[in-house]
């Protein structure tokens, strides 16, 4: 800054003698004026430097919520869904299939690939509507288009019971108390039925076909499908709503 005022006072000097002291009052005035903002800002150097950091924090702020992929509370949505299908869901209004008898949840083969199921929740009314109709809808196209009868296992899910069943190993879940969607109401575990029994099994060529084309079914209609992540579940399907759950 000193030596832009020097260079100025040069200036000064030769506009003087080319134009006359009348001119040459506006260029000392803007030298002046100069000199003063310079010998301000020194003096209060700390204020200003607090002042232009209070600026930028809002400026910042702004930039990180344009990108919600920033903010903690933001969710990956699904796919989105297929317009023909959403179009007949829009104009269906479905019910839930009849509930399969109890003793179908204790027999030997489900309780080994899903133990403590016999007590898990499988009303339809408790979970969200959007899901609660999407949902059904995948169950209708699997029986209708591809001849498979699906059975709900579990839709939603206390805390407790997510952290009891946290607590019986990551073979089980890995999801501890309102870190699954079950518990909003926006995730559903569910299987096959046939010839009077449930169908979980993953070995069954019958049944791995049928989880395929669950999870096509489900991806058309804007659901998630567990048999994409790294620790699959195949059965399992969940509808992503923004500001539900946090990372």
């Amino acid at each position: 800054m000193s030596g832009t005022l020097a260079r100025l006072d040069q200036r000064r000097g030769n506009f003087q003698q080319q134009t006359g002291r009348g001119a040459a009052g506006l260029l000392e005035a803007a030298v002046q004026l100069a000199r003063t903002q310079w010998k301000f800002a020194r003096r209060n150097y700390l204020a200003l430097s607090a002042g232009m950091v209070a600026i930028a924090i809002p400026t910042v702020v702004v930039l990180i919520a344009s990108k919600p992929g920033n903010l903690p509370a933001y969710e990956d949505a699904a796919a989105p869904p297929d317009p023909q299908v959403m179009a007949l869901l829009a104009g269906e209004n479905l019910a839930p299939p009849a509930a399969l008898p109890p003793m179908a949840f204790t027999t030997r083969e489900v309780e080994l690939v899903r133990p403590m199921l016999v007590n898990a929740s499988r009303n339809w009314t408790l979970l969200h509507p959007d899901f609660n109709q999407r949902l059904l809808m995948a169950f209708k196209i699997m029986k209708e288009k591809h001849g498979y009868e699906m059975a709900l296992l579990e839709g939603y899910r206390s805390p407790a019971r997510q952290d009891l069943l946290a607590g019986m190993g990551n073979q089980v879940t890995n999801a501890r108390a309102f870190q699954s969607r079950h518990q909003y109401g926006l995730a559903a575990d569910c299987a096959f039925w046939r010839d009077g029994k449930l169908v979980i099994t993953e070995t069954d060529p019958w049944a791995m076909r049928g989880y395929r084309l669950y999870g096509e079914v489900a991806e058309s209609l804007g659901l998630t499908w567990g048999g994409r992540w790294t620790m699959m579940d195949f059965g399992h399907t969940e509808l992503r709503m923004k500001g539900v759950m946090r990372r």
